[in-house]
């Protein structure tokens, strides 16, 4: 997801609401996300489709980092030839 432009990104919920088609198309077309806010605060991210299902994607890949180390760090983990050597005999059955 590329970096927001604070000039161009963070917009009132109701300029939001008026221009929405417009916002939309900038969101797909710079791939950056619009920072929606009510009363000042930040409410709201938009973002476009393909740069979420990317996040998303991170996300998960992170969470399976972080539950291998924690797996190994309780004794849980194979070396890496036994690894090898499982797998290499389940391909040849």
């Amino acid at each position: 997801m590329r970096r927001l432009h604070f000039d161009q990104d963070i917009q009132p919920l109701s300029d939001f609401r008026a221009g929405a088609a417009s916002f939309i198309k900038q969101i797909n077309e710079t791939r950056r996300p619009i920072v929606i806010t009510q009363r000042g605060k930040g409410v709201a991210v938009v973002i476009d489709v393909s740069e979420y299902e990317t996040m998303q994607e991170k996300i998960e890949l992170l969470e399976e980092v972080q539950k291998a180390e924690a797996q190994l760090s309780a004794g849980l983990g194979i070396s890496n030839s036994d690894a090898r050597s499982k797998i290499l005999k389940r391909i040849k059955n």
